[in-house]
């Protein structure tokens, strides 16, 4: 899948039904659903949930748990917007799905 797609996928109800959870919590985020963003990420073991986690927390403002998630993820924070941190979040995982 293309970061185009992805992206136009976001007018739809609902997620790609072929993509991860990781990638489902960065669409949902998209749409403005934070909440189920997070639920989809708060939880399961894995650098990439902690990745996602951390960028969530950071998009609500909550630096010291984002900060904490990105030592989860074995990562630091990016000097980056928000939006630039989400598309480069996407792009890795459409590499690697």
């Amino acid at each position: 899948m293309s970061l185009e797609y992805f992206v136009a996928s976001i007018a739809n109800p609902s997620p790609p039904s072929h993509i991860g959870a990781p990638l489902q919590a960065l669409w949902y985020d998209a749409k403005g659903n934070w909440q189920k963003a997070h639920d989809l990420v708060d939880g399961p073991d894995g650098k990439i949930y902690a990745r996602i986690h951390a960028y969530l927390h950071r998009k609500e403002g909550d630096i010291w748990n984002a900060d904490y998630w990105y030592r989860r993820a074995a990562e630091s924070r990016p000097d980056i917007s928000l939006d630039e941190e989400w598309e480069m979040l996407v792009i890795r995982l459409l590499k690697n799905s």
